[in-house]
């Protein structure tokens, strides 16, 4: 496609304006938002550093944990691959404003004043070229005004010598703007392949930072993920420690001095109390056992022997309940009501009463206790289903035996 030299000559001046008036000034934006786009990366690594270090946290809290230790260590071990990622992708960015943003504004703080002379020495020479060929052909305009109706040989040399000028002059604007015209097109050119350039090199870089990512990420994903896959699965030491709980512990307080001098002086006189043979019919726990507990006669020696004391005046009963003060006691609360009826070697409650073993062990599947809003003893079978944990008190409580409560605490 041919072109006049004027239709090449605009082309050239609007590629020098395109540059300064478009590229260079879109160049500056460019820079512009590349700070902001690193500032805002930097940000983001700042924050995901903050976040994986409270992951990290929360990964050793689980890590002292007996079950869930090894999710401990997998949080940790999370936490310390992203933050290194959150790394390598600071690293990146800092590349990225060190050798893209920080030469796109080097390059443009150059190239505007570059551009401003280049066009500016342009337009000159083009506007000198263009007035001596002004002036030629000017020239010859005149010369043949003179020479019409005189001697056309005394002005013909004069006129091909301006001719030849003109030609010549022609011929060097013509060339001046083709070449004007390709270093414009060629300045412009350049600047696009240094910005594609520089970007080709960052995403080359943006490509090695995931590579590498992908790799750190992906490694020891799988091993994570094995340690999650099934919630319900406790480590066989936890399973050891359950089951060793499960197993029912006897807890045997010290004896106390008053209970030992009453072991001197009335060497088996504290028996646990017998079993009914009445049917309770008012409880399910009275009915639930008197069919298999024989009835054992009480006689008024047994009594007698405990209602005697050491010298102070104190009942029986008093002295072991002033024994165990001196030891840990266990407490126990009712959760179900239950009434001895005419058996008075029973010991009745209510729902949510508060019982004291004096007798920690069981005797036969019974146990001896005093109740402690009314201060009543007696006996009661041990039972899971009656009675449940009551903490934090130090008041005296009943006790009774192996079926009607578990016991929950010391007091």
């Amino acid at each position: 496609m041919s072109r006049t030299p004027e239709d090449v000559n605009k082309l050239t001046e609007s590629t020098y304006k395109n540059v300064m008036e478009q590229f260079n000034p879109g160049l500056r934006n460019l820079v512009n938002l590349g700070k902001s786009y690193e500032k805002a990366v930097t940000a983001m690594t700042f924050a995901g550093k903050a976040y994986f270090d409270a992951v990290s946290k929360i990964g050793e809290n689980a890590a002292v944990s007996p079950v869930s230790r090894e999710l401990g260590v997998v949080l940790m071990e999370i936490s310390e691959v992203h933050k290194k990622v959150q790394l390598e992708l600071e690293e990146t960015f800092k590349r990225f404003n060190r050798e893209l943003i920080t030469e796109l504004e080097r390059k443009t703080d150059m190239d505007i004043k570059y551009m401003n002379a280049t066009f500016k020495r342009y337009q000159s020479e083009h506007k000198l070229k263009q007035d001596f060929l002004d002036k030629s052909q000017a020239d010859l305009k005149k010369l043949r005004r003179k020479s019409q109706g005189k001697h056309s040989s005394k002005y013909e040399i004069k006129e091909n010598e301006c001719v030849e000028t003109i030609s010549s002059r022609q011929t060097d604007m013509q060339s001046f703007i083709a070449e004007g015209c390709k270093e414009a097109l060629l300045e412009e050119k350049r600047r696009f392949c240094f910005l594609v350039e520089k970007h080709c090199a960052f995403t080359y870089q943006l490509t090695a930072f995931h590579d590498k990512a992908k790799e750190m990420l992906t490694v020891t994903l799988p091993s994570w993920q094995d340690k999650c896959t099934d919630a319900t699965q406790v480590p066989d030491t936890v399973i050891s420690m359950i089951d060793g709980l499960r197993t029912p512990m006897s807890v045997i307080p010290e004896s106390s001095p008053t209970l030992e001098h009453s072991d001197r002086t009335n060497s088996g006189s504290i028996v646990p109390p017998p079993a009914p043979s009445l049917k309770a019919h008012t409880s399910p726990l009275a009915s639930m056992f008197s069919q298999d507990v024989p009835k054992r006669p009480i006689s008024s020696e047994l009594y007698s022997d405990q209602e005697s004391l050491d010298g102070n005046g104190l009942s029986r009963s008093e002295s072991v309940s002033s024994g165990m003060d001196m030891a840990k006691k266990t407490r126990v609360q009712t959760i179900f009501p239950h009434t001895s009826g005419n058996n008075e070697t029973l010991l009745s409650f209510d729902d949510g009463d508060i019982i004291t073993l004096l007798i920690q062990e069981e005797r036969d599947g019974w146990l001896y206790g005093e109740l402690e809003h009314t201060g009543q003893k007696g006996a009661k079978t041990f039972s899971q289903h009656w009675t449940k944990q009551f903490k934090h008190s130090s008041k005296l409580c009943l006790v009774f035996c192996t079926s009607a409560f578990y016991m929950v605490g010391t007091i």
